[in-house]
């Protein structure tokens, strides 16, 4: 009959825009060991869910299915939340999707999402945005250090929006069928090719080390640093960076304790006239 409602419930842009942005702005606030993510992945599914699920105890279901332990980069996994907002609106509309087939979607996204943000977002975009305005806070210009802070949250937002909004309309077939058919492994092979280039370029131009010793003999001088530069020009740079590098693979990301140990390292090389 054409006068006849219907009880679909259906989640407009509006609803998923509020999603994303509650999920954007607390991504990295709520975690912990226990959960990580889940604590504001499932308040950022809130809003959806309660439109979905007028029901007081449905709707406490759903809320429950979503603080179970979630844990991704939280830029790309926008599309995580497309997707799941999405298999909610289809669960809540009747179609035979079970609570466990949400929850072992969204786990098993986890980690193909994470490597493909890592990959990206933090070791890609990062380093060539920062590289971008590096001469410039070199120079003392105030733009080398406001604007990455503008473009990066900017930038990185409309992503989130972009692959929600995405992710949401796709459906979780598309998703699934980009992880397996091998193009995101040549996306993420090349990012990791511009990585490893931008943080080699940054090296060798930020990361300076010189020693002044030398040695005299027979009315000679020998400057050892002058050898090195027709020999091995940048090689104690360059070894300096891959310490560093081996000390992270080997005991993890401890930044205060490889901090310690440079300056450590600089005091006794310069009050030895080493370095």
């Amino acid at each position: 009959m054409s006068g006849e409602v219907s009880n679909e419930r259906h989640l407009s842009k509006k609803d998923i825009a509020r999603c994303t942005n509650r999920l954007y702005i607390g991504a990295e606030m709520s975690n912990s060991y226990e959960r990580l993510q889940a604590l504001v992945f499932c308040a950022s599914m809130a809003p959806a869910l309660k439109k979905l699920y007028p029901d007081k105890e449905e709707y406490i279901q759903a809320l429950k299915r979503h603080l179970v332990f979630y844990n991704t980069d939280s830029i790309p996994g926008g599309v995580i939340l497309g997707i799941i907002l999405g298999m909610e609106e289809q669960k809540a509309n009747g179609e035979e999707l079970t609570a466990d087939a949400i929850t072992s979607l969204k786990t098993g996204l986890m980690g193909p999402v994470a490597a493909i943000g890592d990959t990206i977002i933090w070791a890609a975009y990062m380093p060539i945005l920062i590289a971008l305005f590096l001469p410039f806070a070199n120079q003392g210009n105030p733009i080398g250090g406001i604007l990455p802070l503008i473009i990066y949250p900017l930038t990185t937002y409309l992503l989130m929006r972009y692959l929600a909004t995405k992710g949401y309309q796709v459906g979780r077939e598309s998703v699934l069928k980009i992880l397996r058919n091998g193009s995101m492994s040549a996306v993420i092979f090349c990012a990791n090719v511009i990585g490893l280039m931008m943080m080699g370029a940054l090296s060798a131009s930020y990361v300076t080390i010189s020693t002044p010793f030398k040695l005299t003999a027979s009315g000679s001088e020998f400057v050892f640093q002058e050898f090195l530069d027709m020999v091995l020009p940048g090689i104690l740079p360059l070894t300096a960076v891959f310490l560093i590098y081996w000390y992270m693979t080997k005991k993890g990301p401890n930044f205060n304790r490889i901090l310690l140990v440079v300056v450590i390292i600089s005091v006794i090389g310069s009050i030895t006239g080493i370095l």
